[in-house]
């Protein structure tokens, strides 16, 4: 390395946290950008709140914080979580000044779950797109009608505003800024880091594959494997997938292969049983979890889990749902991991 090389300064991320805040909904993208850099110089994590005083979160403990917002000085993102207590409760008018100056000097603003109400307050959602948690949705939709609110979205990102789901949705979120900062391979290692998905971007229908498998390499791939995410109900074929990168079914398969170690097909398979799979862990139906990933129907469903883990989708899903029913042995477990 150079001795004239000067290291990029870190992207400054404010949280801003407040009395009743929830715990995983600030701790968890934290964790994300912190872990960013062991590969980057990527990020500091600031946290703040409305007066500069120490919080009381969610889980009844204390943390300190680095300085009043009014007095924190400008960031290249900020980020306002939510609470368990009801928008009515924690949507005070400090918060709201608190948040409205952040707003003035950040490029970037996102919410995790509640704190999208937050934001509506302020009126950055209107005419935008906006999720959060889905049993707010109905309310935030409610009481912002000019907010075009997504319900069923992991995440959703309108301009230079984002803005998740609830708990786990704000790892999404945030793995998903570091994609954009830093990239991709970047963005893996850290979800491999911390063991969770790479990327859920969109709606419930989106549930991604776990980390397992190769990631695409080339511009070409990757756009295909990215309609194939965005949509993967869709009937998707080869050729249609070759139609959408303007190459020959021969080239897009080639490709595929050697970078996914699969056929376009084989890899439409991949993505629709992992998007069944991980709609059985939230919780849906069987047959919501096949409607959703193209299978056509629970039977369909049935067979491809039957065919890959020995077991029907029912069987799988009252065995995940008892943390002391599987072992790390049980077949099914093992073979939906790889």
């Amino acid at each position: 390395m150079s001795s004239n090389y000067v290291q990029p300064p870190r992207r400054r991320v404010c949280i801003l946290v407040f009395d009743g805040v929830k715990m995983l909904d600030f701790a968890g993208p934290a964790e994300v950008f912190v872990e960013a850099n062991q590969a980057v110089s990527g990020y500091e994590v600031v946290l703040v709140s409305p007066n500069g005083k120490s919080v009381l979160t969610s889980i009844g403990a204390r943390i300190e914080v680095s300085a009043a917002a009014a007095e924190a000085g400008r960031f290249d993102t900020v980020v306002i979580p939510g609470s368990e207590l009801p928008p009515s409760q924690f949507v005070t008018p400090e918060v709201i000044a608190a948040a409205r100056h952040l707003s003035w000097n950040t490029r970037r603003l996102a919410s995790i779950c509640s704190g999208a109400f937050v934001l509506a307050e302020l009126g950055f959602f209107d005419g935008r797109r906006a999720t959060t948690h889905w049993k707010f949705a109905a309310d935030l939709a409610r009481r912002y009608p000019a907010a075009r609110v997504e319900p069923d979205a992991i995440f959703v990102r309108d301009g230079n505003l984002y803005s998740s789901a609830g708990v786990a949705a704000g790892l999404d979120l945030a793995l998903a800024i570091v994609e954009e900062d830093h990239g991709a391979d970047v963005a893996r290692r850290v979800a491999q880091l911390l063991v969770v998905y790479m990327q859920r971007a969109g709606g419930q229908s989106q549930f991604s594959a776990s980390l397992s498998g190769s990631a695409p390499r080339s511009p070409l791939v990757r756009k295909v494997v990215d309609l194939i995410c965005a949509d993967p109900a869709f009937p998707h074929t080869v050729q249609t997938l070759a139609d959408h990168a303007r190459v020959s079914v021969r080239h897009l398969t080639r490709l595929f292969r050697a970078e996914l170690e699969r056929s376009p097909a084989e890899y439409v398979a991949f993505i629709r049983f992992g998007v069944a799979r991980d709609m059985l862990h939230a919780g849906h139906s069987v047959t919501e979890a096949a409607m959703a990933a193209g299978y056509g129907s629970s039977e369909a469903l049935r067979r491809a889990f039957v065919a890959r883990l020995g077991v029907s989708p029912r069987k799988y899903q009252q065995r995940f749902r008892s943390t002391g029913a599987m072992t790390d042995t049980d077949p099914a477990i093992v073979a939906a991991a790889s």
